[in-house]
């Protein structure tokens, strides 16, 4: 009984809960019948070798085989048809005065078993069990009634064989119990896991808000402030000479392009499910405009643009943008004066951007940005799996070499 009670453990605890494991069910169900079956045959000649004998046993396995697999589907009913079966080849088997092994009860453990681990109603559970308490004392009584000889009578032999049955179901209730016990913690990590991630992003979410609120408080004031003295001059521009008129434009300008950038970057700060820019994004296609503004600023650049960089996937060309857009200002910055020269090249499969300049004519200015341009242009040409290098050249200028790949950028 034990080795039965371990396969149906087995059984239970890993290709009935999950359906699928190394083994295939079927496997698992045959071998189970197999054990449960052959030892009741293996020692009947050792108790009883008669033709009633076997005929009684011969039925019993076949049913038993039967029923055995339908034990997870119906396991009531698979008890209560196992117990039936076994009363019946006892009684008749005595009344023709032969008798069976103790083997026999070895299915009743498997049955009893399953009933414990599938059998999740106790409506279908407790009369199951008070029926099969009323075939055996029905069983009990005809044999008593009808078997020939007292060796044939069940009685203390009987009792003996039935005693650790209920063992069989405890088994199957414990490994129902535990299963479902597992169950339940897996819920609750998951539970958990759930909620620590919507703890994160509704942490973030803060953050962004947090941030979001500050650049607007110290940066979008000032810069709207820069953009109201700019059209001011503007607007008095009769008493500024053309160079000043040229370099108020082009402050004006920078100051509104900037200005709803910054209203996207805050807007998507706030709700990044609703990311979508107010304005188009810039691509090299306003290359030319950010020339001029370059030029009305003071600076001096030579370009060459190569033809149809219109056409190159969205992400390649904002990236390309900022990273011609980040080096003109660090050369205005660190080498005022100083000639640049532009290079933008979408063949070959890949976007090439090279910004040089050649030694500053005038001392830069002092403390100019925040030192965050190069790594800002490098984390965006990674991000399309592209190579940045910037560095001094031998005249003392600055040089920046951005390439990316056109086929892994999504268009």
């Amino acid at each position: 009984m034990k080795a039965a009670v371990e396969g149906a453990w087995g059984a239970g605890s890993t290709w009935g809960t999950r359906g699928t494991s190394t083994w295939p069910r079927w496997s698992a169900d045959a071998g189970l019948v197999a054990l449960t079956v052959l030892p009741p045959l293996l020692s009947q000649p050792y108790v009883d070798s008669s033709g009633p004998a076997w005929a009684a046993l011969a039925g019993y396995e076949a049913v038993t085989a039967v029923i055995l697999l339908l034990r997870r589907r119906l396991p009531a009913t698979a008890f209560v048809t196992g117990l039936c079966a076994l009363v019946v080849a006892l009684v008749g088997s005595a009344g023709q005065d032969a008798k069976l092994t103790p083997m026999v009860f070895l299915p009743l453990a498997v049955l009893l078993y399953s009933l414990g681990c599938y059998c999740t109603s106790w409506v279908r559970t407790v009369p199951a069990v008070l029926g099969g308490c009323a075939l055996i004392a029905a069983g009990l009584w005809v044999n008593w009634t009808t078997a020939g000889a007292r060796e044939y009578q069940g009685r203390l032999d009987l009792l003996a064989a039935l005693a650790p049955m209920p063992l069989a179901w405890v088994m199957g209730f414990v490994a129902r119990t535990r299963r479902a016990l597992l169950a339940a913690a897996e819920r609750r990590v998951a539970d958990a896991d759930r909620a620590q991630r919507l703890e994160a992003a509704q942490a973030a979410q803060r953050e962004r808000a947090r941030i979001a609120r500050e650049m607007h408080d110290v940066v979008a004031h000032s810069l709207t402030l820069l953009v109201v003295h700019a059209e001011t001059l503007r607007a008095r521009g009769d008493e500024l000479p053309g160079w000043a008129r040229t370099q108020v434009d082009g402050l004006a300008a920078a100051g509104r392009q900037t200005g709803g950038e910054l209203r996207d970057l805050l807007r998507m700060l706030r709700d990044p499910a609703e990311a979508a820019p107010l304005q188009p994004t810039p691509g090299l296609g306003e290359l030319a405009a950010l020339l001029d503004s370059h030029r009305a600023a003071g600076g001096t650049v030579e370009a060459r643009v190569g033809a149809a960089l219109k056409t190159l996937p969205s992400a390649v060309q904002l990236a390309g943008y900022r990273v011609v857009q980040e080096a003109l200002a660090n050369a205005r910055r660190h080498a005022p004066g100083a000639p640049v020269r532009l290079t933008v090249d979408g063949g070959a499969g890949q976007l090439r951007c090279e910004v040089v300049n050649t030694r500053a004519t005038r001392r830069g200015t002092a403390g100019a940005g925040v030192g965050l341009g190069l790594p800002g242009m490098r984390e965006r040409v990674t991000a399309l799996g592209g190579d940045l290098t910037a560095g001094p050249t031998d005249d003392g200028g600055f040089r920046v070499v951005a390439t990316m790949p056109l086929e892994s950028a999504d268009v």
